[in-house]
């Protein structure tokens, strides 16, 4: 298990849970909107926001955290991330927000507190970039999207 350290924004709701892992199996831990005032924020269709959590967080240098839609909201009201997945860095500090998009064809309203995306912890492995003269044959060479057929 790695720690994660997790503060509070100045004004945001102490109410509103922290990340949290809602099944023993779970990958991604649910976040929740902090909202001014406790307001909430309607999303019309093709319209996207960003959404804050309330939250700042330390990440062990070593890891990021993934920002990833929640499945349920993206099935039954078309809520999702355009950036998916958001990649909050080790050496980030800042604010927590989540960029949400309605891809649905209905108005959906974002409560204060209602759990709008997970964060999965992951290890980072650096690489070093290197020019070369050529790359190694493979077997399916430079094809592209759609190359290796369907099904």
């Amino acid at each position: 298990m790695v720690a994660i350290r997790v503060i509070r924004e100045a004004g945001a709701d102490a109410s509103v849970a922290l990340p949290s892992y809602e099944t023993s199996g779970a990958a991604g831990a649910d976040v929740r909107a902090n909202l001014p005032d406790g307001a909430s924020i309607t999303l019309e269709p093709g319209q996207r926001a960003l959404i804050p959590t309330g939250l700042r967080i330390e990440i062990p240098e070593g890891f990021e955290v993934q920002v990833r839609p929640r499945s349920g909201l993206a099935l039954k009201h078309g809520i999702t991330l355009p950036n998916t997945p958001g990649t909050i860095d080790s050496d980030y500090r800042g604010p927590l927000g989540v960029i949400l998009m309605n891809a649905g064809h209905e108005s959906f309203e974002v409560a204060h507190g209602e759990r709008i995306a997970q964060l999965v912890v992951a290890p980072v492995v650096q690489a070093d970039f290197q020019f070369a003269d050529e790359l190694s044959e493979t077997e399916r060479g430079s094809g592209g999207f759609g190359s290796t057929g369907r099904g």
